[in-house]
């Protein structure tokens, strides 16, 4: 009995026990050579197809077209415009297009579906194909789709990141053309000038490649101090940091990294990392909703004499850094060594 539901899997066996008593098809005994045939080259696929059938539009779906359906109710008999009540007015003129002898394929068609008993945003790749008798009649159709929501999502996602990396891009050049232009600005040889964009360039370089960890979002005080100063720390001890965990943004982790290499650049040339006895001290306090106060304080260097002139790596602490943290700075020449502080009050993260 029931011969062409043969190997149709679960579909085939719900089928079966399926009541068809009040139903406009009826019993699938009685079924129709055309619809037998369809059901059965549906059944068989393992590709997501369903058969919709007759002015009813009794919905016969395969095993592979399930998981589409979520957690809707059983499709098997219902309507296709009841299984798709959200989406009927979209995808309804389709069907019909389908009735009138003229079959519909769609990519990436949006629709907003309820499967989890909430309307989602979802894609489908499908073709609504008309299904004729032996004369030649529409008596249903064929609806032959697989959905694409993940591919458009990474897509949509893939999209964004290109967009966020010109972005940055954008960023990052003119950040170095900025750089470019403080450091050749003045009285300096060719030679220095060089010295000194390359050895910014290479702060800023590694500045990344802490932020690339978090997307660019975030990153650790901590993290971006040791990556900085990592060139300048030649023994144990050189350098010491200690503070808590405390987390700052992107554009915070940019300007922090560029004024710490401006201290240890100018500590390794003048201060206190440019004899075998100096020691640099860096600390930090407060936690991620409270005052934040980092602190540069040299000692064993040569006896600090307050500079002539204020350069580039003086506008950095005293104006880029403090401006993107929302506080103030200080910046002092004690004989003993150079002091630098900055001060942020509570919750004054930009």
């Amino acid at each position: 009995m029931l011969k062409f539901l043969t190997g149709g899997g679960r579909m085939a066996e719900a089928i079966r026990t399926h009541d068809w008593t009040d139903h406009p098809l009826g019993p699938p005994e009685g079924w129709s050579a055309t619809l037998k045939s369809t059901v059965a080259t549906v059944l068989a696929s393992r590709f997501p197809q369903c058969v919709v059938w007759g002015e009813h539009l009794t919905t016969i779906p395969n095993d592979a077209f399930l998981p589409i359906l979520g957690n809707k109710p059983p499709a098997l008999g219902l309507p296709f415009s009841t299984v798709w009540a959200e989406a009927w007015p979209t995808i309804g003129p389709i069907a019909d297009q389908a009735f009138a002898g003229e079959p519909t394929f769609i990519e990436d068609f949006p629709l907003v579906v309820e499967r989890q008993g909430a309307p989602e945003n979802a894609w489908f790749t499908f073709c609504y194909g008309p299904v004729r008798d032996e004369r030649g009649t529409v008596v249903g159709m064929l609806d032959t789709v697989i959905e694409t929501t993940g591919a458009v999502l990474a897509r949509q996602q893939a999209e964004v990141v290109a967009q966020e990396l010109v972005h940055r891009v954008k960023n990052a050049l003119s950040v170095a053309q900025a750089i470019a232009a403080q450091t050749l600005r003045g009285d300096i040889s060719l030679a220095e000038a060089r010295i000194r964009l390359e050895s910014r360039l290479q702060a800023m370089a590694r500045t990344h490649d802490v932020l690339i960890r978090t997307d660019w979002r975030e990153a650790d005080v901590e993290t971006i101090l040791e990556h900085i100063l990592a060139p300048h720390i030649d023994r144990p001890g050189r350098i010491t940091l200690s503070g808590p965990r405390r987390v700052v943004t992107g554009r915070q982790t940019l300007s922090l990294a560029l004024a710490i290499h401006e201290l240890a650049t100018n500590a390794a040339k003048y201060g206190a990392l440019s004899r075998d006895e100096g020691h640099v001290a860096l600390s930090w306090t407060g936690g991620r909703d409270l005052p934040f106060v980092l602190s540069w304080h040299e000692r064993g260097g040569p006896e600090v004499t307050p500079p002539t002139r204020r350069g580039f790596g003086t506008q950095i602490l005293e104006r880029m850094l403090p401006g993107d943290f929302g506080g103030t700075s200080a910046l002092l020449y004690p004989p003993e060594g150079l002091r630098f502080t900055l001060t942020v009050p509570q919750r004054s993260r930009s």
